[in-house]
């Protein structure tokens, strides 16, 4: 979103060179970046995001996760979708070494 609108990345607002920003939450860092878009005329419009995971399995955690993103993105939770998927047991994420996460944004000048 902040590239988007021409105001860098989230390590322009977050440098992995700060030791502030270790183990920051993602929350307090999507937050900031929406605050910026604000301040540059810019509004979140809707989100898609994909959860690719063996585990744990995003259907239970959905309604929760669209509930937490719309707070923290301004927008509601019908704005928000979430999905899941597996990896077919390939690669890291396949193996259940990580999570990869995709995810596509709206953004609607306000000014």
């Amino acid at each position: 979103m902040l590239g988007a609108v021409g105001a860098g990345d989230i390590g322009t607002l977050f440098p992995d060179t700060d030791a502030a920003n270790e183990g920051k939450d993602s929350i307090v860092m999507l937050e900031a970046a929406i605050a910026e878009l604000a301040l540059r005329g810019w509004r979140v419009g809707n989100v898609d995001v994909t959860v690719v995971a063996e585990r744990p399995k995003v259907g239970p955690h959905r309604a929760a996760m669209q509930e937490r993103l719309a707070r923290a993105l301004r927008v509601a939770p019908s704005e928000v979708g979430i999905k899941g998927k597996t990896n077919e047991q390939m690669g890291f994420v396949g193996r259940g070494e990580g999570i990869a996460v995709m995810a596509v944004a709206l953004v609607e000048r306000t000014r």
